[in-house]
């Protein structure tokens, strides 16, 4: 009878196992729940969709080329971000991605090649074809027709590798942009820097006399051959470095990094700079101007569990994800 007793409570523990497991879930529920979307608002504006088609300008042939918006955005990704990443720091990546590509072609896409985006990056954004793969398609995929905006508008969708610990506080800290208020840039912490393998957490460049008197003709428009002495003459809340003084010229230091070079002077996250033996000595952290999302930050954030839409709206202040009408 104890025996009997002892089945008949087995039973009864065993259905309120498969209950509890029925309705709560097992774990890997939990994280497929974690990863699901709430439904975006979608906008009141008609901005072309994924499947629309656009016009491209192909700068390695010349060429003038018809794609969809879906197709040119696997480029954009694939070229922007290492494909390898998690996919939803490739999501986050391609909602920006959409998002520059539709701001700039409500603004009139690239005039001068007569199209809608160009692969030229001086023109629009980085696109490597080649380079797309099954991560790239499911991250753009899975955030199609999403968006970010501030106020029902399209925000300027900046990113840039690495923000060395912190973002910009604004447009014009790390852009000197100034043409138009962007609220919704704001400084955070960028987790970028705590991937082991993450490259930029410190570095040290040098520059021949020649190439800094070249860099800031450019910038100034002013002819010097020499310079004897270099100072930080004013930074942003975010540390960055806003104006550099070469002896008594004052130079803007986001036209000066890329006059520099962009992926030598990789920031203007500045630790010290000085004139050494006639070159000029740059030591500093992170890469890129800082403004906007950070990719190594994103990459990080995924790895922590978090959304393509949580990533992007905690690197811009009071955005919203939303649909684009189709």
């Amino acid at each position: 009878m104890k025996h009997l007793r002892w089945l008949r409570w087995g039973s009864v523990l065993f259905c309120l196992i498969f209950l509890l497991f029925a309705v709560t879930g097992c774990g890997g529920n939990d994280e497929k729940n974690k990863k699901q979307r709430e439904t975006p608002q979608t906008t009141t504006h008609q901005w072309p969709g994924d499947d629309s088609t656009i016009t491209l300008y192909q700068h390695e042939t010349g060429e003038i080329v018809e794609l969809t918006l879906r197709e040119y955005l696997y480029g954009v990704v694939a070229g922007e971000m290492d494909v390898n990443w998690p996919v939803e720091a490739l999501a986050a990546q391609a909602i920006m991605a959409r998002t520059f590509t539709l701001e700039k072609m409500e603004d009139g896409g690239v005039e001068a090649r007569g199209t809608d985006a160009s692969t030229d990056i001086e023109e629009f954004q980085a696109y490597n074809a080649e380079k797309i793969n099954e991560n790239v398609k499911q991250a753009v995929d899975q955030t199609e027709n999403l968006v970010a905006t501030y106020q029902g508008e399209l925000i300027k969708a900046w990113f840039f590798a690495d923000g060395g610990g912190r973002t910009a506080a604004s447009a014009a800290e790390g852009l000197s942009y100034d043409k138009e208020e962007t609220p919704y840039v704001h400084s955070v912490e960028d987790p970028g820097l705590s991937l082991p393998d993450n490259p930029n957490g410190s570095w040290e460049t040098y520059f021949s006399m020649a190439e800094v008197c070249d860099a800031i003709e450019k910038v100034t428009g002013t002819r010097r051959d020499h310079f004897s002495e270099v100072t930080i003459a004013q930074q942003g809340e975010s540390g960055r470095v806003t104006q550099y003084q070469f002896d008594d010229l004052k130079v803007g230091a986001a036209a000066l990094r890329l006059a520099l070079g962009g992926e030598v002077m990789k920031s203007n996250l500045v630790e010290s700079i000085a004139i050494q033996e006639d070159r000029l000595m740059v030591k500093g952290k992170g890469y890129g101007h800082g403004v906007g999302m950070s990719q190594w930050g994103a990459r990080a954030m995924a790895e922590n569990g978090k959304t393509a839409e949580e990533i992007v709206t905690y690197f811009f202040k009071d955005i919203e994800i939303e649909k684009v009408q189709t």
